[in-house]
């Protein structure tokens, strides 16, 4: 996997406790039928050793796609479309996977509630990088 050869060492250098994929709603997951960022995560979990936690962040809002929204509506879409649902054991350190980097909103959004659930490391890797037209 090209992803793990480029960022292990990244990876490493973090020491997340856990690779949390960023989730998708139950409504997108029945549609599309998978989760990208969940088959990354657990891709990377797999070569790393590292922990893949699908259940540490649902997605508790059907949000549109984001690729039609301009910056200002992404943030004002994604607020509180996050929650942490697996808080029985406590990361101090993780690493959110994702499959697109476009504005940050999804990335500013989780690292806040996991911060509010006291995570005290938040570190992102995504596939790739688009800018907003």
């Amino acid at each position: 996997m090209r992803l793990y050869k480029v960022f292990n060492r990244h990876i490493r250098m973090r020491n997340p406790d856990a690779l949390i994929p960023v989730p998708v709603s139950k409504a997108r997951l029945k549609r599309r039928g998978y989760n990208q960022a969940g088959l990354l995560a657990a891709e990377l979990g797999k070569l790393t050793g590292i922990p893949v936690r699908n259940d540490y962040i649902s997605r508790i809002r059907d949000t549109p796609a984001l690729k039609k929204l301009g910056r200002r509506q992404r943030q004002k879409n994604l607020k509180k479309a996050f929650k942490i649902t697996g808080n029985d054991v406590k990361l101090k350190t993780i690493m959110v996977i994702d499959d697109i980097f476009t504005t940050g909103s999804t990335m500013d959004e989780i690292s806040s509630v996991c911060k509010d659930a006291g995570v005290e490391k938040v570190y992102f890797l995504t596939v790739a990088a688009a800018g907003v037209i």
